[in-house]
């Protein structure tokens, strides 16, 4: 077994017989999340390897975007570790510092593209860009260019938010998402509010960027056609049970769903 660093990242591969297997990229182990006494989930586990697009699904009430804020970072679990890029995030020894350190190697969309609506589009991409590098003026504006062509909005960088379409905003919420090259990106909602074209669209720019770009993505959502079109690894969140009660590609699920929960949420309730 010998191990190589892709060229156009930072993870590590190990080769097996000459096989190229990703290494885990996040590891969750025993996680309990609560809000005072109310525990919203417990004992949860699973491990995102690098370059998964890997789909955080559950019904509602389940604490899917919950999960979201702790992996990263912005609510302390009650007990349990994540472990991001191979060192300790949460549980152990970490600290506040190692957090903000790892989470410079993450972009995030949240569901409305959390744009400022004051700003250009260029001036929300160039916001990370100026906050976290000691780039020039004139070369933010080439990144913030390079970025509004990856998400399709070359030309777009002098409109307001007010000024475009529900999906061209999730799109210039991606492309401020990838200002600064994450490693990862955290999806929360993605479609939500979209038409399925502009769904379907949006789909096919994330696999776009993972396949190109050697990004790992995590998602929260409940479309199926989303969760089929592009997952590759998943878990689901049980309300009842408050725990995860299965794992693994959605599709193979679907083929093979471990218990009826997960059957009804696949298929809508049709088998």
């Amino acid at each position: 077994m010998d191990d190589r660093r892709d060229g156009n990242s930072d993870f590590y591969f190990q080769r097996v017989r000459g096989v190229a297997m990703a290494e885990p990229f996040l590891e969750i182990k025993d996680l309990t999340v609560a809000y005072g006494e109310n525990v919203i989930m417990h004992d949860v586990s699973f491990t995102v390897n690098a370059e998964d697009v890997f789909i955080i699904m559950g019904g509602s009430g389940c604490g899917k975007s919950t999960l979201l804020t702790v992996l990263t970072g912005l609510k302390r679990p009650v007990k349990g570790s994540e472990n991001f890029a191979g060192k300790p995030f949460w549980g152990g020894n970490a600290t506040k510092a190692d957090r903000d350190i790892a989470m410079r190697k993450a972009g995030i969309l949240y569901q409305s593209g959390a744009l400022w609506s004051s700003m250009t589009l260029a001036e929300n991409i160039a916001l990370p860009l100026e906050q976290y590098t000691d780039l020039t003026p004139a070369e933010i504006r080439d990144i913030v260019a390079l970025k509004l062509d990856l998400v399709g909005l070359g030309g777009f960088q002098n409109y307001y938010p007010a000024e475009i379409s529900g999906g061209m905003k999730k799109r210039a919420g991606l492309a401020r998402a990838l200002a600064l090259d994450p490693q990862i990106v955290f999806f929360d909602e993605p479609s939500a509010g979209l038409d399925p074209i502009s769904s379907k669209n949006l789909d096919d720019l994330i696999l776009q960027i993972k396949e190109n770009l050697h990004t790992t993505i995590v998602m929260v959502t409940h479309e199926l056609p989303s969760i089929f079109a592009i997952g590759t690894n998943s878990i689901y969140l049980d309300a009842q049970t408050k725990t995860v009660i299965a794992h693994g590609d959605p599709n193979e699920l679907l083929k093979n769903p471990p218990n009826e929960t997960i059957e009804h949420f696949l298929t809508r309730g049709k088998k």
